[in-house]
């Protein structure tokens, strides 16, 4: 079955190179009309320029795709409104929106002032909140969307002198926890990208070889499975050199301890079984944890639930 967005307008943000630059035009070549949005800074969040934005909109031009470009700052809400007021004006609609702008300000958190960390959230974190925001009513309305979010292994499973960047992108994890429960009956499903690939931000951290293989084609393949008709909700999916996985967080099944007994001597001495993966279950709301324990105590204590 072939994946054609004939019809589905996308913005993409960060687009002006790397991954957003091969996210867009493979989201044009297959049908989509496309906004390209770039600030043009650096990986840093340094400066400024629409020079990048404006050549990939020329390459799907060329192409004979259809795409216009927007310098929107993704944590100016004034800035964003603009760019999904064009892109409403141009083609009456917005589909999808791929939430891929991000900076790096890498430091040892011990050398890190708070102004980088702070940056760093506010780009990444409320970057994807103001433009999600700003598509969320269009998309009830038109009682369709597809979001993304990206993730990052740095957020899932830490990475040295990164503290700022992993608790921004294991944030918007908790965004999409919510945002796909919320969307649902709307038809608007959200899911969120880990990508590994050879960009700005990768250059000089890992050996060449490694770089020729990640290459950010090989991450759009499975970003284009996140946003089409039938795209799932709620999956983290991981990409890098071909390579696709799937990240869960799973809860153990765990103990119960009665009030007297419910002690940290006794917890410590029950670590083994708290951390036992027999019976752990993927939850899909916070309820499910809730009513996991209430269960389990009311079991122990003869209680009647609900």
């Amino acid at each position: 079955m072939s994946i054609s967005y004939e019809g589905k307008v996308a913005i993409v943000t960060g687009a002006g190179g790397g991954l957003g630059r091969s996210h867009a035009i493979a989201l044009a070549a297959r049908g989509a009309k496309v906004v390209v949005n770039d600030l043009g800074g650096d990986v840093h969040g340094q400066g400024g320029s629409s020079a990048a934005a404006q050549a990939v909109v020329q390459e799907i031009i060329d192409a004979g795709g259809e795409a216009i470009a927007h310098g929107a700052n993704v944590c100016d809400a004034k800035q964003v409104a603009d760019m999904v007021q064009q892109a409403m004006d141009k083609w009456g609609r917005i589909d999808i929106l791929i939430n891929n702008a991000g900076v790096l300000r890498d430091k040892t958190f011990v050398k890190m002032d708070l102004s980088d960390f702070e940056f760093v959230m506010n780009v990444h974190v409320m970057g994807a909140v103001t433009c999600t925001k700003a598509v969320w009513d269009i998309m009830r309305e038109q009682a369709y969307g597809r979001i993304v979010m990206t993730t990052s292994s740095s957020g899932l499973y830490g990475n040295f002198g990164q503290a700022n960047y992993g608790a921004a992108k294991m944030a918007l994890v908790g965004f999409m926890n919510t945002l796909c429960l919320e969307g649902a009956k709307y038809n608007i499903n959200v899911n969120c990208l880990a990508p590994t690939a050879a960009t700005r931000m990768t250059e000089g951290l890992m050996p060449q070889e490694a770089l020729d293989v990640l290459t950010p084609e090989s991450v759009t393949a499975g970003v284009l499975t996140l946003c089409d008709d039938d795209a799932p909700n709620r999956t983290i999916l991981c990409a890098g050199g071909g390579g696709f996985a799937r990240a869960i967080v799973y809860e153990t099944d765990g103990i119960y301890l009665t009030p007297d007994e419910q002690t940290p001597e006794n917890v410590r001495a029950a670590i083994a079984d708290v951390a036992d993966p027999e019976g752990q279950q993927e939850f899909v709301q916070g309820g499910q944890q809730t009513m996991k324990f209430v269960t389990k105590a009311a079991a122990v204590l003869g209680v009647k639930v609900g």
